[in-house]
């Protein structure tokens, strides 16, 4: 059988880096000069816009200064109790925003990226909301098309593109399942091939960037290999206490 799902994934490859290359840029030129005074980029999704995030951070090839933001650190850092965070449809929810912003140790040249695809549910919203009002730039990785086509499930109807500084487009489409095969039947869901490739591109850049400076910048090489865990010792302790481990 030939299956079409590798030639989509080439189509949304191609889409997102050719045609949100000008955002991606602005995201660099944003993020990478306060990644050399010191700051931390801060990154942080919810369902499994939490898979592009997790790829940016604490990984081989990766750059230190990234901070892993997730909901369970509300109850690995903030004190709750699992049963708490056990629903569902817990993003939807935009009171727990505050309490896990509170878990950052926030620095004056820091930076958030914040990926939904919907761009809609009440803490990945209020999250963007708080950070802004706290007045940090705010990067959003999120699906235009899906995030225009639905109501807001914000008090304030916001969306996560609304608070952005930069908005970088997925080019997902409303639903995110992209590959349309018979009987109204539809798979494929493409906004986490793209935000990976967005965050590689991005993490790319930004190294790029420290180098045009002539500054290399802090990368984590992979701890499987011999000499890994020496390599690393020196980006873990410039940002001890700012950048959390990725585990648990």
């Amino acid at each position: 059988m030939k299956y079409e799902y590798p030639a989509l994934a080439h189509s949304v490859i191609d889409a997102v880096s050719v045609g949100q290359g000008p955002a991606i840029d602005e995201a660099i030129a944003l993020i990478a000069p306060r990644l050399r005074r010191g700051g931390v980029l801060h990154v942080f999704g919810t369902g499994h816009a939490r898979i592009p995030m997790h790829e940016m951070a604490g990984r081989a090839g990766g750059l230190a200064p990234v901070n892993l933001v997730r909901l369970s650190d509300l109850v690995f850092r903030g004190g709750h109790e699992p049963a708490e965070l056990a629903d569902p449809l817990l993003e939807r929810d935009p009171e727990w925003a505050a309490p896990l912003l509170e878990l950052v140790a926030l620095g004056p040249d820091d930076v958030f990226l914040l990926a939904s695809n919907s761009g809609i549910n009440g803490v990945i919203v209020e999250f963007a909301r708080l950070v802004h009002e706290a007045g940090f730039p705010v990067v959003a990785l999120t699906s235009i098309a899906h995030s225009t086509s639905v109501p807001s499930r914000h008090p304030a109807g916001l969306r996560l593109l609304d608070l952005a500084d930069v908005v970088i487009d997925n080019g997902a489409p409303a639903g995110d399942a992209a590959l349309e095969l018979r009987d109204s039947t539809a798979v494929g869901a493409v906004s986490n091939l793209a935000g990976v490739v967005v965050v590689q591109i991005l993490t790319e850049g930004i190294a790029r960037a420290f180098l045009a400076e002539g500054e290399p910048p802090l990368v984590f090489r992979s701890m499987n290999l011999p000499d890994g865990d020496a390599r690393n010792a020196d980006p873990l302790a410039a940002y001890a206490g700012r950048v959390h481990p990725i585990e648990p």
